[in-house]
């Protein structure tokens, strides 16, 4: 299966991506089938070659979510929608989860002037239990 993707190149710190066509099983660092531009995330620069794209994408070429979210934003892609290029952990969804609903419960403030009034528990009356009647033979 074909996919468009982004291949890292660049020096470190200094990353550079092109944006290839290649196999599926394939490493990004290995050979592609053709170069179809080339975006930088330092500068937001993006120079891609729209028809080739086109042609790649009618073949029946599939694209990471990463390169799905650019050519939206770029304008090559219409009528679709972004896809979730970054995934959060189970654990980190639940801290996340915790924190949003502690936002949503507001804190009860009570006024420090005024005293605060004691609750006086009321003693219950407990029901009296019937004792089992003993019958005499």
């Amino acid at each position: 299966m074909l996919t468009i993707r982004l291949a890292r190149v660049g020096r470190k710190k200094q990353p550079l991506y092109r944006v290839v066509i290649s196999e599926k099983i394939k490493d990004t660092y290995g050979d592609y089938l053709e170069n179809l531009g080339t975006y930088n995330p330092n500068t937001k620069e993006v120079s891609l070659k729209e028809d080739r794209i086109q042609h790649w994408l009618e073949k029946g070429a599939q694209m990471s979510s990463s390169v799905n979210n650019l050519l939206i934003n770029q304008g090559v892609l219409k009528d679709s929608n972004k896809a979730k290029s970054v995934s959060i952990s189970k654990k980190r969804q639940e801290k996340l989860s915790k924190k949003e609903e502690s936002k949503e419960e507001p804190k009860k403030e009570e006024p420090k002037d005024e005293p605060k009034e004691e609750k006086v528990e009321e003693p219950k009356e407990e029901p009296k239990k019937e004792e089992p009647k003993e019958e005499e033979k």
